[in-house]
């Protein structure tokens, strides 16, 4: 999904080389180098990871594999070459304790399997290279990959009631917007760790409700529920609200309104 997004971005302003699962299994180290060293390339972007929450919870190694381990054969390949590199993170290092939005300096604490991989693979870029950023973003939708909001719109058409949790907060992303901040960021040489995500902050209920609103037929009725009642195998935190600080910082803009972002994507090609 934000491959896709990145792919258009970049393209027209970089020679560009998109690398998918066929291309290299990245838990192998030696195929990550082999590709690495083929294209030496000036920047890598390194946004696959094993993204399901529950199914890191239920089956750690997978996680670990796919998120920790391969993210350090992509930064020791870019060590080899001298190529920058670009590691997609998210929200769920944090656990959700804090009341305020998450600035970068706040210090992780997953609460979650998914979490936990993803922060080491944080560690690893930052332990093998000098030169790379770690873009944290959250609750990403968009073209060409399962999302919430495209899942809502689906089951909206499907039943007369949908029920959502309510307790957790977050800002949506919708991967045009991110993967055109990515472009930006990469074209500077302000390394380090960045929050990249929707303007604005809501729970999944108002992100479900709003979808409803715009797409779906009249008559379906979103209601709340909360966390505890989803009984879902992974703990998520309450509030992974991200404070875009340091691309402020650097004077870049933060990305538009999620709202506008959902409203972008269902009236895309074919929405």
């Amino acid at each position: 999904m934000l491959g896709h997004a990145l792919m258009n971005q970049l393209q027209g302003r970089h020679e560009i080389v998109g690398v998918d699962i066929q291309d290299a299994d990245l838990r192998d180290a030696g195929a990550v180098m082999r590709l690495v060293k083929t294209h030496s390339p000036e920047t890598v972007i390194h946004a696959a990871a094993y993204t399901d929450v529950d199914g890191c919870e239920t089956d750690p190694p997978r996680a670990w594999e796919n998120n920790a381990q391969a993210t350090l054969h992509v930064a020791q390949a870019c060590k080899a070459v001298g190529a920058t590199m670009v590691y997609i993170s998210t929200d769920y290092v944090f656990d959700g304790t804090k009341t305020d939005p998450y600035v970068e300096e706040d210090a992780p604490n997953p609460l979650n399997v998914y979490g936990q991989t993803k922060l080491r693979g944080e560690q690893y870029v930052q332990e093998t290279l000098t030169r790379f950023f770690i873009a944290r973003t959250s609750w990403l939708y968009g073209p060409h990959g399962k999302n919430f909001v495209d899942t809502i719109r689906r089951l909206a058409l499907e039943r007369n009631e949908l029920r959502v949790v309510n307790d957790q907060r977050g800002s949506p992303t919708y991967t045009v917007h991110l993967a055109s901040k990515i472009r930006e960021l990469v074209e500077t040489n302000q390394y380090g760790i960045y929050h990249i995500t929707g303007s604005g902050a809501c729970t999944w209920f108002e992100l479900a409700r709003y979808t409803v609103e715009l797409c779906g037929p009249r008559g379906v009725v979103v209601t709340s529920t909360s966390t505890v009642e989803s009984n879902r195998p992974a703990k998520r935190p309450a509030n992974s609200v991200l404070e875009n600080r340091n691309l402020r910082r650097f004077g870049l803009e933060i990305l538009p309104h999620w709202r506008e972002g959902v409203r972008e994507h269902l009236r895309g090609p074919g929405n």
